[in-house]
């Protein structure tokens, strides 16, 4: 296991081991016990209030908490080409969800704009995202670098992914996922790549293996896509988002490319060798070459620190604005 983490990652070893528990008992008793189970040798944990500004979903791995971005592994299966993913957003629903780059281990938390929580409007005939919505851990897009192909920066998040499966994912789920193409969106003047991709065990994972099986087995779905990136933020006054390439999607291997590229490019940050951090958290339990590791108990002890977890009453439900389930037409 070992090995097979240091090779999946390129640069993981296991700082977090199940001695750093044993120096700390009862907070790591403490903080494994609140964890919820999700899917293989992720759970998570969940602090605050869902839609409110304490909220903070953190992952855990087999020893206790660690940061999203930084500690799971890239590659799930580096020889078919399959990658972990961090979902954010569920299907269907509306609150804009995404990791941190702020906080200690880069927990999920809802994203904040002029003071007020996010809810993505429902632009007809779509309902909140059209896809799990999430990101690929340990990438970059590092916003000093200029890309020659969309004659823009780097948004400074890791790279977007659209998984386009049967399933509905629930919010901090680590699935394994394999890339089928990609949309180049230019958000407000920044590269922001969005991955299509499909859970590798969802029943078309076999079928699907580029952009014209999306358009075979699922006709009118990439168009709907590129609709949806268009003119999501139109309600709120902004203009329709502009495309790399026209807004023609790319194939896979050029998604694997990007893929690679942004790769690259966190581990630098990582290292120091990209300069300024731009604001990102780096701290992390596994990976070598990083100025800010931390051990386990450090990593408990961040989340420990964290708002106490809603009561078992609590009603979500009840703080979703009435705004967010109109219908808006552009």
């Amino acid at each position: 296991m070992i090995s097979a983490l240091a090779l999946l990652s390129g640069r993981v070893h296991l700082r977090c081991c199940l001695r750093s528990f044993q120096s700390t008992p009862n907070l790591a008793s403490s903080i494994i016990s609140g964890a919820k189970t999700m899917s293989g040798r992720y759970g998570i944990i969940e602090r605050g209030s869902v839609y409110t500004s304490d909220y903070k979903l953190y992952i855990t791995g087999p020893n206790g908490p660690l940061s999203a971005f930084h500690d799971i592994p890239l590659h799930a299966d580096s020889s078919s080409k399959e990658f972990n993913m961090i979902v954010e957003i569920p299907r269907w629903t509306n609150a804009k969800m995404e990791i941190s780059k702020e906080q200690r281990l880069n927990p999920i938390v809802q994203d904040v704009k002029k003071g007020a929580l996010r809810f993505v409007d429902n632009v007809f005939p779509f309902h909140g995202y059209i896809w799990n919505y999430g990101a690929l851990p340990q990438t970059w897009e590092d916003p000093g670098h200029m890309d020659e192909r969309t004659g823009a920066k780097g948004d400074n998040d890791p790279l977007d992914v659209c998984e386009i499966g049967s399933k509905v994912h629930p919010r901090g789920s680590v699935i394994r996922v394999k890339p089928l193409g990609l949309l180049g969106l230019i958000d407000e003047g920044e590269t922001d790549w969005k991955i299509l991709v499909i859970d590798a065990e969802d029943p078309l994972a076999s079928q699907l293996n580029g952009l014209a099986d999306i358009e075979a087995a699922m006709p009118g779905f990439l168009d709907a896509t590129r609709r949806w990136f268009r003119v999501y933020k139109m309600p709120q006054g902004k203009p329709a988002n502009e495309f790399a390439f026209n807004g023609e999607f790319r194939d896979r291997d050029f998604a694997l490319g990007v893929i690679e590229e942004t790769h690259k490019q966190w581990q630098a940050m990582m290292q120091g060798a990209s300069g300024d951090a731009h604001g990102i958290a780096r701290d992390n339990v596994s990976v070598v070459g990083s100025s800010s590791g931390i051990d386990q108990p450090a990593a408990d002890a961040a989340v420990s620190a964290a708002p106490a977890a809603a009561p078992a009453n609590d009603k979500p439900e009840s703080r979703v604005p009435d705004s967010v389930g109109k219908w808006h037409f552009v």
